[in-house]
């Protein structure tokens, strides 16, 4: 978790290739103390980690070429 902000703080924290700021509060003199995040951060962030379902579309199959590149005979055997 502190390696997450320490990225969020230098603006390099990446989710699921969104970039993402947590906000946070640290307490204490001089900012050293407990490190303080909201229930709605910690929620916004697990959604953001949330992996959904995406509609796989049907792919036609791949039509068989009858030549090929740079070939300029009927492939078989060569002795026929």
């Amino acid at each position: 978790m502190y390696q997450w902000l320490a990225d969020s703080d230098a603006g390099t924290l990446v989710i699921r290739g969104q970039p993402v700021t947590i906000d946070y509060f640290q307490g204490g003199r001089k900012g050293q103390g407990r490190i303080k995040i909201e229930v709605c951060e910690v929620e916004r962030l697990k959604e953001l980690q949330r992996v959904r379902p995406r509609l796989i579309r049907p792919r036609r199959p791949p039509t068989r070429r009858h030549y090929y590149p740079g070939i300029y005979v009927e492939p078989g055997d060569p002795g026929d």
